[in-house]
């Protein structure tokens, strides 16, 4: 009931309007509910002049109401279809203050037997009985959200510096705070903010509408996105760990405490463009409601090819492991990070490591599902939004493109059948003698469903199946500025180490001192780090190589350079490579006493990282499950391929 009334059960003397708004309430299986309600205002005395005042028992007028109290029509439903149930709540208000022939108990009754249709574009054309005409439109994708214009009002209220500040504010798992006299603007702010996060769900707590009992939420230690009245601005002032967004005043409030990551450069920049480019239209787009949705899409769209140049090649980091009833997916998040040139990222960092991401990887990881737009945008256009960075109508056009694609998800059929919903007459909450909202008969509301669900089954729902297919790869991870090292790339600083490797296990001390040097400046590469694994494995035999003292000491110090770099944000899979080797190598020390290479390079911070263990556990794992299932000639035919792919990231 607090939901219902979040501002608090007042009474009023004045008559307001009736008001509408959406409030969300998630469930312990993290369903959310929304909970559409229609407030409106009673006489609080009794109009039947049940209560007598002297003087005005002779002369049968009855006083005008001097206080009115709140009632509200509530429809929960697990659809999130906001304009239809405001239409249908509308309707049954509309039918009780002009006291309209209609019977409540049939309204409530068609409306709780309506079938709706299964998503992908499907409408259906439905009436309560009061002379409506109604229609259902169900997007075509279900993965997709549905913003109306909700997102382009977030940048009309707030800005484009505000709003990819709470962008980047939700990603990184910070509390975020909207208030307003609204209760309308804080729904639709909330929405917006959690749309821009596509493909990314939001996982924590997500309220737009709290009721004034339960403001103690706000200390909570969890993130949280969450509205509330702007009574309560007092309130919320002293919450220092909270970024405070007033959408009336358009501005917001990052306490000092809080370290608020940006995007890396140069995809902050090119985002910022992006917005500025649009931002005139937005603002002129109110004199035309299509304009002003397509534009709304315009934003999703920059967004979403912020997101593609974001996580591109993600997939090529996912570890699909069958070691239980249901696949375990591990995303290789080091390695990521290491290869998009992003090691000391912090926003990155926080965002891979986040709730959002682990529930992106394990919606998006298996390799075969239904796919949307997203999974097309980081498959195949990556290269040509990196190819329109620098020639904005070419990127406009794209961005156009893309919003054309939202906006059909939303509205695919383009001929809307007429739609006719009465609405009260002007002035009707204001007049003086109106009765009490009636007791609806539970009973007949029953009865008349039934007859109505047994009309229906006749004809059963219409049940979508989607279409899956492989999941497309996409490009490669490179890079997100391209600068990356290549002089340590080239094929002559791999020969060097193959030549200090060949004249180590040959003796030859003399080339060795020349080459080392050299060598070992190449492993500052990654690819000649890989090489120096590949070359040292060739010498292992029988899962043994005893060195003499010197051969040792060399080894020893190339497994050091290369580990060097093999930090808790470097990528593994060096470290995983040279682990068989380091147990491999040894040298005898004394009759009966042998060293291990490993006892000589055990203190890189690599070996503490749980992380590392994990990923080198489930790759190992990987390998296994595929010498079990693999012929020698897939498993050739699939080595080639991973060899294929190596030297294309070089």
């Amino acid at each position: 009931m607090f939901f219902y009334i979040p501002g608090g059960w007042q009474l009023s003397k004045e008559r307001k309007q009736p008001t509408f708004f959406v409030v969300v309430l998630t469930d312990i299986d993290s369903e959310r509910h929304y909970c559409s309600c229609l407030t409106f205002y009673e006489a609080e005395i009794n109009l039947q002049g049940a209560k007598e005042i002297e003087g005005e028992e002779e002369s049968g007028l009855i006083p005008p109401a001097e206080v009115f109290a709140p009632k509200s029509l509530v429809l929960v439903s697990r659809l999130d279809y906001p304009e239809i149930f405001r239409a249908c709540l509308g309707l049954i208000y509309t039918v009780y203050v002009d006291s309209l022939n209609v019977s409540l108990e049939a309204l409530i009754a068609n409306l709780c037997s309506c079938l709706v249709p299964a998503s992908g574009g499907s409408q259906k054309l439905f009436s309560l009985g009061a002379g409506d005409r109604q229609l259902i439109q169900t997007p075509l994708h279900d993965s997709l959200p549905v913003t109306g214009t909700s997102v382009a009002l977030l940048f009309q209220q707030l800005g484009i510096q505000n709003v990819l500040s709470l962008f980047c504010a939700v990603l990184t798992e910070n509390k975020v705070l909207f208030h307003s006299t609204s209760f309308q603007r804080l729904s639709d702010a909330c929405r917006a903010l959690e749309s821009l996060m596509f493909p990314l769900k939001y996982s924590y707590p997500y309220i737009p509408i709290l009721p004034a009992q339960l403001l103690e939420v706000l200390s909570s230690p969890t993130p949280f996105i969450i509205g509330v009245h702007s009574i309560f601005r007092n309130d919320i002032h002293e919450l220092l760990d909270v970024i405070i967004a007033d959408l009336d005043g358009g501005t917001i409030k990052i306490p000092e405490c809080i370290h608020l990551s940006q995007l890396p450069e140069p995809l902050l920049h090119q985002t910022q463009m992006a917005l500025s480019l649009k931002r005139l239209e937005i603002e002129k787009g109110f004199d035309n409601i299509f304009n002003y949705c397509l534009q709304d899409k315009e934003v999703r769209a920059i967004f979403l090819r912020l997101f593609a140049q974001l996580f591109q090649g993600y997939r090529s980091c996912l570890q699909l492991i069958r070691i239980h009833a249901e696949p375990v997916i591990h995303f290789h998040k080091a390695a990521f990070l290491g290869q998009r040139g992003l090691i000391e990222n912090d926003f990155l960092t926080k965002v891979l490591n986040g709730m959002a991401f682990a529930g992106f990887v394990s919606e998006r990881g298996p390799p075969f599902r239904a796919c949307d737009l997203f999974d097309e945008l980081v498959a195949f256009e990556v290269e040509r939004i990196k190819a329109e960075e620098g020639n904005p109508p070419k990127m406009i056009k794209h961005v156009r493109e893309l919003a054309e694609q939202l906006f059909k998800n939303e509205n695919p059929n383009p001929h809307i059948a007429f739609q006719k919903v009465p609405r009260p007459t002007e002035g009707s909450h204001l007049r003086v003698h109106i009765l009490p909202f009636p007791w609806v008969n539970e009973g007949r509301v029953h009865e008349l469903m039934q007859e109505g669900l047994a009309r229906n089954q006749s004809t059963p729902p219409a049940t979508r199946v989607d279409k899956k297919c492989v999941v497309p790869a996409g490009p490669p991870v490179v890079s997100i500025t391209e600068k990356g090292s290549t002089v340590f790339n080239s094929a002559q600083r791999l020969e060097v180490v193959r030549n200090c490797i060949s004249f180590i296990f040959e003796n030859k001390f003399l080339e060795t001192e020349k080459t080392l040097p050299a060598a070992l400046r190449a492993l500052k590469g990654k690819a000649a780090r890989h090489c120096l694994t590949q070359e040292l494995g060739l010498h292992v035999k029988q899962n043994r190589a005893i060195l003499d003292h010197q051969q040792f000491d060399y080894i020893v110090r190339m497994m050091n350079c290369a580990l060097q770099d093999c930090s808790s944000s470097e990528e593994y899979s060096i470290a995983a490579a040279l682990l068989p080797l380091m147990t491999a190598f040894y040298r005898k020390l004394a009759p009966g006493v042998s060293q291990f290479a490993y006892t000589c390079v055990q203190d890189h911070p690599i070996w503490t990282n749980q992380q590392f263990w994990e990923t080198t556990f489930y790759s190992d794992v990987q390998n296994q499950v595929r010498s079990l299932y693999l012929t020698a000639k897939e498993d050739n035919h699939a080595m080639q391929l991973r060899q294929k792919v190596r030297e294309y990231i070089k």
